[in-house]
């Protein structure tokens, strides 16, 4: 019963906490177009947009940046045309379905978003040749499978160290998505801000995520524990810590969307049907090197065991000679510095912005939930499944509409099996 009912207060808890942080990071007074261009994956540099009224008196022409973004701010709200300039893009892309302008209404206090879908040159005529179907479209499955797959093991790094945190403490930790934004920030602020490259500057990053990590138990959550906080309690506190650093890091580093200084516009490869960049065959290298790393460790060395038998039975533990403290405080360290991998994966995949780890923290907890609370392979598991679902999904349902696809397929695994994929069946009552 009482895992019942945390597990329902944790649910009421997420969706006041996710209504009450901000949907996006536009500043309070924006008020226009903006919109982002990219080509398989990559941003497109240059591309020019002018953007006209109704009646088509000239506002704006601008040209997209290094991270494929464009903004054009107006004086009043109403409708205005916005036409994509077609010679400027790269010469193997084209507009999909062949029209290079929108008519977006822009609402008084509001920036609205101007969607440009780009494909390689032919593609639409290659479609076509198959009739809609066949080669293309296993050819749209195999790409979606892989960026799937690639999504699937950042939330697993993520949700690694929230289910380890669970599993040893039972704290179910809203703030662990700005344990991933604190990665990413942290690792922008040693690249761009000391002049670092990217790679010695995610390895800082990393080590001061787990030094923070461990002084959060040491000076925070432990001593909430040795008041005899409930869970619950923690569980509600952990919202506040999370408001409380997103706001943080709003204050520092601003609203606006960011990019590291390596790797942000690399052309891609071609690796049968599938295209990447570099980088994202070498950061789901690193991701899964890490996840099997992390689970021999917890398969084989003491400290592995040792977290597994607090997980299991914390008193139990203590009696057999095992520092629950020492224990839960190496969790967190390890559990901190996974974390920052994750976002300094995902700011790699994406730009970077305050609210990036509260976009993705939905997609955690799912992952975690659908692989069985509080198993670290389970939220594995549980993740691959969600980044897949979501990816794969666009086949069918708007790209807006994607997390549809594996939050469903979260309801219907745990009407059939309650708790989880990997979890363990326990007693209700």
């Amino acid at each position: 019963m009482r895992r019942a009912v945390i597990a329902f207060t944790a649910f009421l808890s997420g969706l006041i906490f996710l209504i009450a942080g901000p949907a996006h990071a536009d500043p309070a007074d924006c008020q226009g177009l903006r919109g982002t261009l990219k080509l398989q994956g990559q941003p497109v540099n240059g591309a020019k947009v002018a953007v006209t009224t109704e009646g088509g008196q000239p506002v704006k022409e601008v040209a997209t940046n290094a991270q494929g973004t464009w903004d054009v701010q107006v004086d009043k709200p109403g409708k205005y045309q916005v036409t994509l300039d077609v010679s400027s893009l790269p010469p193997n892309s084209e507009v999909r379905g062949g029209t290079n302008v929108r008519t977006p209404t822009v609402y008084e206090g509001n920036c609205s978003t101007v969607l440009f879908a780009l494909q390689p040159k032919g593609a639409a005529n290659q479609q076509q040749g198959d009739g809609g179907g066949g080669s293309t479209f296993w050819a749209q499955a195999a790409q979606l499978t892989f960026e799937g797959l690639n999504l699937g093991l950042i939330i697993a790094l993520a949700a690694l160290g929230l289910s380890l945190i669970y599993g040893t403490t039972g704290l179910t930790n809203f703030a662990h998505g700005e344990l991933v934004t604190l990665g990413a920030i942290l690792a922008y602020a040693f690249n761009i801000g000391m002049g670092l490259h990217l790679i010695p500057a995610a390895v800082i990053a990393v080590a001061v995520a787990a030094v923070l990590g461990y002084l959060q138990d040491r000076l925070f959550w432990g001593q909430l524990r040795r008041r005899g906080t409930g869970t619950i309690a923690m569980m509600i506190i952990s919202i506040g810590v999370a408001l409380f650093l997103r706001y943080v890091f709003l204050i520092f580093f601003g609203g606006q969307t960011e990019a590291y200084a390596q790797y942000t516009a690399q052309p891609g490869i071609q690796v049968g049907p599938i295209s990447a960049a570099p980088k994202n065959f070498v950061a789901m290298g690193i991701e899964l090197t890490v996840l099997i790393i992390v689970g021999i460790a917890l398969l084989r060395t003491r400290t592995g065991k040792a977290a597994r038998a607090v997980a299991d039975n914390p008193a139990l533990a203590a009696s057999s000679g095992i520092n629950v403290d020492r224990v839960i405080r190496i969790i967190w360290t390890f559990g901190g510095a996974i974390a920052a991998l994750a976002g300094i994966m995902l700011g790699l995949s994406q730009n970077l912005k305050y609210t990036m780890g509260q976009d993705i923290l939905l997609l955690i907890f799912a992952g975690v939930t659908l692989g069985g609370l509080g198993t670290a392979f389970g939220a594995l598991v549980g993740s691959l499944v969600v980044g897949l679902f979501i990816q794969v999904s666009t086949l069918w349902v708007p790209p807006e509409l994607k997390s549809v696809g594996a939050l469903a397929v979260l309801i219907i695994v745990l009407l059939v099996r309650p708790q989880g994929i990997l979890g363990r069946r326990e007693r209700i009552g």
